[in-house]
């Protein structure tokens, strides 16, 4: 028997990369998932062509919070079982070269998407739900090439995930995160096309390469499962040792 069954997950950011492995992973243990996409449509209808049962496609802007309350109000009567909050973005802003629109951009969707979705959520989730939201190691090291705000919304999604956990623990709501290093997906692909970087990257990493969108996929669904009901409040470091 399939450990989701009979459960509905809405997973942000699905239509590629960690989201889109996250998508299939929770819908192959039985999960109904929600596959959230921006404007990429093909690409979210390729994630539910893949699902081993029927998904949904949901569409929003997470920096805008009408489009969010759209989205959530489409879904009619459905509950939720799982929240995941995958969707960011990622890029330098350099201290000294960064517009006041790159600023906001970020921290709209990587901050702001994230409080203001999980809100407006919070009516439809039932007790003993799981939220897991997709954090990364830079919120708690130093990062290269001038990823500051970058780090700085991951910091603050691992605090999202602290003080939720309190706030909701009454629901039995279990609220974690996972935090990945350097995974090989298609948003780091240009990234890791210069070949100095990347040789770079993976001689930091113990094992001596890139992770895997469906390593950190698996993880999620750990956070998911009953295997981690005495576990909420954490950020689970998804990085092949990198930060050990």
């Amino acid at each position: 028997m399939s450990i989701l069954n009979g459960q509905t997950a809405l997973v942000t950011g699905a239509s590629r990369g960690i989201g889109r492995a996250i998508a299939l992973r929770l819908a192959k243990e039985g999960a109904q998932v929600l596959v959230h996409y921006h404007h990429n449509r093909a690409a979210a209808e390729s994630v539910l062509s893949e699902m081993e049962r029927p998904g949904t496609l949901l569409q929003a802007d997470l920096r805008s919070p009408r489009e969010i309350d759209g989205m959530i109000a489409a879904l009619g009567d459905a509950q939720l079982n799982i929240l995941i909050n995958n969707a960011g973005i990622w890029g330098q802003t350099p201290l000294g070269n960064t517009s006041l629109d790159e600023l906001e951009a970020m921290l709209d969707i990587n901050v702001k998407g994230v409080f203001y979705l999980t809100q407006v959520c919070l009516p439809r989730l039932h007790e003993g739900a799981r939220i897991v939201n997709v954090s990364s190691i830079a919120g708690r090291t130093g990062t290269r090439g001038g990823r500051s705000v970058y780090a700085a919304t991951k910091a603050a999604v691992d605090a999202f995930t602290r003080n939720w956990a309190l706030e909701l623990a009454p629901r039995r709501i279990r609220v974690n995160a996972v935090a990945p290093g350097y995974i090989d997906t298609d948003m780091t692909a240009g990234y890791f096309a210069d070949r100095e970087v990347l040789e770079f990257a993976v001689s930091r990493q113990p094992f001596g390469r890139l992770g895997y969108a469906d390593e950190v996929a698996n993880v999620v669904l750990f956070l998911c499962s009953p295997a981690s009901n005495w576990i909420t409040g954490e950020s689970l470091n998804v990085s092949g040792g990198f930060v050990v």
